[in-house]
């Protein structure tokens, strides 16, 4: 029964604007940064066995509070890495939003092939991140609990192939910075045992959301402000 706990990585300034991919450099802001310091602490008293993450630089700025809580090293894995968005990586939400792939990333997802030489598909990520996730499993042991630091679209498709979802279904689950997401294993099925749990009160998690502009129905219809938006990253 390997327990995998998934962790988003924390904020960082581009969250919920821009599409930063598979872009280096990309760091955790202040607000990330305190995220990642009270993770750490939520796992004071497991017995973790690896602390597994992608190999970005938010990722691992992420992981390593709670390696180092742990006391373990930090194992970097590039099939975790974020999905490969070729010529969207950069762009703003707001921008790829008109773009006529948006709508099959919504609506039909396991057709979605992002463009350019590195772009992936849906599809794809998938498979390669069930891969490592298997990978791992099997490398530590049935009696394994372990972390699994990575993004939010990667997490959305692991957890969707927990649930025995289609991919066409995994904009429904939502993955925000910083939440945990727990998954075990075992040789009946996988037991999805938490979803997005950020330790959030119930006035932060139950609030309205905020009032947005008004726009043109054309432009509204395809708001990247939706809550079906794909990712934050």
């Amino acid at each position: 029964m390997t327990t995998v706990v998934f962790v988003r990585h924390g904020l960082t300034a581009a969250t919920g604007e821009r599409l930063t991919g598979q872009l280096p450099d990309v760091h955790l802001d202040e607000r990330g940064q305190a995220q990642a310091a009270a993770l750490a602490k939520r796992f004071a008293g497991v017995n973790l066995a690896a602390v597994v993450t992608s190999p970005l630089e938010r990722c691992r700025e992420t992981a390593e509070p709670i390696a180092d809580q742990a006391g373990l090293d930090l194992h970097v894995d590039d099939r975790l890495i974020e999905c490969g968005y070729g010529e969207w990586t950069g762009r703003t939400l707001r921008d790829i939003a008109k773009d006529p792939l948006w709508k099959v990333v919504q609506s039909h997802p396991s057709a979605a092939v992002f463009p350019g030489v590195d772009g992936e598909s849906l599809r794809a990520v998938q498979h390669r991140a069930v891969d490592a996730v298997r990978a791992w499993n099997a490398s530590l042991g049935p009696q394994a609990v372990w972390v699994c630091c990575s993004h939010a679209d990667v997490i959305r498709l692991v957890l969707a192939d927990a649930l025995g979802m289609h991919l066409d279904e995994f904009q429904r689950l939502v993955v925000d910075p910083c939440s945990v997401s727990i998954v075990r294993y075992t040789t009946l099925r996988p037991f999805v045992l938490r979803i997005n749990d950020s330790d959030l009160d119930f006035a932060q998690l139950l609030s309205p959301p905020k009032p947005r502009r008004k726009r043109s129905p054309r432009s509204a219809a395809a708001s990247p402000s939706d809550r079906s938006q794909p990712h934050t990253p």
